[in-house]
């Protein structure tokens, strides 16, 4: 169907094609779907890939490494702020248009961090590079929402969810080989080639369709004090979760300036929204109890797959001396564990209610998370490490498809933009949440658990046994006795750091494990979706 054909349709009849049979704009709808995957699959991976190669741009650039933090915090504040507004701008410029504004953005924008010559401009284009890329995800799931009909959301979801859940778990990696083997601006300079292949078959294959050219006429006037509001409280909110583990959280003054702005703002915004004739975003949505609890829970899928992506390679390299790419291959089973589950979930998901996925879900990665937590010790060898993430990762399977459907389920078409901008929002600000908590909780715990443990390292029976037989070895050595004892003493305490800092780890596990399974009764509190159909209207 050309754009001529489609601008022939009435918005109406736009609206009836778009919910029984998806608006395709007359390609393949799997067409459709892997080339808008490609750039969001370029995105997530982009967020992931970077955090590897910190040490190589201080080194470069002549920054210390608090410094360089600020290559992913800048991106990461742009990315957040653009998110929930980003429906507002796909409906008001046209979803195809702000889709290839936003591919465009993101591969110059790499292009020019790739040239960076210092911190300061490399910073300056990750904002560019984050306000790209914020718009893509959203704009790729409500395309994938209008171009397959509800009965088969569950298959185009799962595509996008291989990109949201693969590109974190082999950026790790793939960033450790680059910059190993290269050099850390290869890191940007590869989505090049794969923005420019999107951005020409993104403006061959995508048509809007009638129902959104129609919203874009009733769009309204700029909520000029929403659009600050969102702006100012998203920014300081994810300045907040960066940098408060960093800075002792409220025990700085900016910390506390920040979180107050971020409170104030916020709050005000929903107040001010839920007034509005014309919002930036649709607050009101967050009335139906459904769209409300599937939010909550992409928020703590969120938060479970990036804070355990953090920890448990941390711990791996930290305190297990495994290399970057070492810990990174730890992952990437996980991440294959879950493209292999997603067809099926896809399919599942038209022929049982979302809400038993769910459950099953959380209830399997609480109990892997729980698992982990008894599982995970100094000792511990490569196939186990790698096993215990892949119970984790067959668990995320079961989420996230189903959630991003029973989002869906009740709201118009028409207002598929500005739900996709609010969930998409909910995962990336629950990994924010997640690696905060996760950072924050094995720095406060380690140094709990050691003076727990320091109590009880007495220097007699089978530990002064154990002092007594390193300082002799080392004697044997050829070191003096003092200076042996002292060493002897050195290397008990470097056990007891260890093990604190183990304890430390597995209480983060059990925390986010918590977490998980509170989900599984809050299913209950959301609608029953017919298995293969979204109602139209509210």
């Amino acid at each position: 169907m050309t754009p001529k054909e489609a601008a022939a349709i009435s918005p109406e009849e736009s609206l009836r094609i778009t919910h029984e049979q998806g608006w395709t704009g007359g390609h393949n709808p799997w067409v459709v779907a892997l080339v808008v995957t490609m750039a969001t699959f370029m995105e997530i991976l982009d967020t992931a890939i970077a955090n590897v190669s910190l040490p190589h741009i201080a080194g470069s650039l002549s920054a210390s490494i608090d410094e360089s933090t600020w290559v992913l915090t800048s991106y990461l504040v742009s990315n957040a702020v653009v998110l929930p507004i980003s429906g507002w701008l796909a409906t008001r410029i046209g979803r195809k248009r702000f889709y290839l504004t936003c591919v465009m953005l993101f591969t110059i924008s790499s292009f020019l961090c790739g040239l960076a010559p210092n911190l300061g401009l490399l910073v300056f284009f990750r904002v560019l590079q984050g306000i790209g890329g914020g718009g893509l995800g959203p704009s790729e799931q409500a395309i994938l929402a209008d171009t397959f009909p509800p009965a088969k959301r569950g298959m185009a979801f799962a595509v996008y969810g291989m990109a949201v859940v693969l590109a974190p778990a082999i950026g790790p990696t793939l960033g450790g080989f680059i910059t190993d083997h290269y050099s850390w601006r290869w890191v940007f300079f590869i989505n090049v080639p794969v923005g420019i292949a999107s951005m020409l078959l993104s403006s061959r294959i995508l048509v809007d369709p009638p129902h959104l050219v129609e919203a874009k006429k009733r769009v309204g006037p700029i909520d000029g004090v929403g659009l600050g509001l969102i702006a100012v409280g998203l920014g300081a909110l994810e300045y907040v979760l960066d940098k408060g583990q960093e800075d002792d959280w409220f025990n700085s003054h900016t910390i506390v300036i920040f979180a107050t702005v971020a409170a104030v703002a916020l709050v005000t915004f929903v107040l001010w929204e839920w007034r509005q004739e014309h919002p930036v975003v649709e607050v009101r949505l967050f009335k139906s109890a459904t769209f409300a609890v599937s939010n909550l829970m992409m928020l703590v899928l969120g938060m479970a797959l990036y804070g355990s992506t953090v920890l448990l390679p941390q711990y791996l390299q930290v305190w297990m001396g495994y290399s970057a790419q070492d810990a990174g291959m730890v992952l990437s089973p996980g991440g294959f564990t879950v493209i292999l589950l997603l067809p099926l979930v896809g399919r599942l998901v038209s022929k049982v209610d979302p809400r038993y996925l769910i459950a099953f879900g959380f209830l399997i990665l609480s109990a892997a998370l729980f698992h982990m937590a008894h599982t995970l010790y100094p000792g511990i060898d490569f196939r186990t490490a790698v096993l215990i993430r892949i119970y984790q990762s067959a668990g995320l399977a079961f989420l996230f498809v189903p959630i991003n459907t029973m989002v869906y389920s009740g709201v118009p078409p028409q207002k598929n933009n500005q739900v996709s901008g609010i969930v998409n929002l909910a995962r990336n600000m629950g990994g924010d949440l997640g690696i905060a908590l996760v950072t924050t909780l094995i720095a406060r715990r380690s140094q709990f658990h050691q003076a727990r443990l320091a109590e009880h390292v007495v220097p007699s029976g089978d530990l002064g046994a154990r002092l007594a037989g390193i300082a002799e070895h080392l004697q044997q050595m050829g070191i003096g006795a003092a200076q042996a004892t002292k060493m002897a003493y050195g290397q008990i305490y470097a056990q007891v750091i260890k093990q604190a800092q183990t304890l430390a780890y597995l209480d983060a596990l059990l925390m986010l494990s918590i977490f998980a399974a509170i989900m599984v009764p809050l299913v209950l509190m959301t609608r029953r979706v017919k298995p293969g159909a979204a109602a139209m209207g509210h």
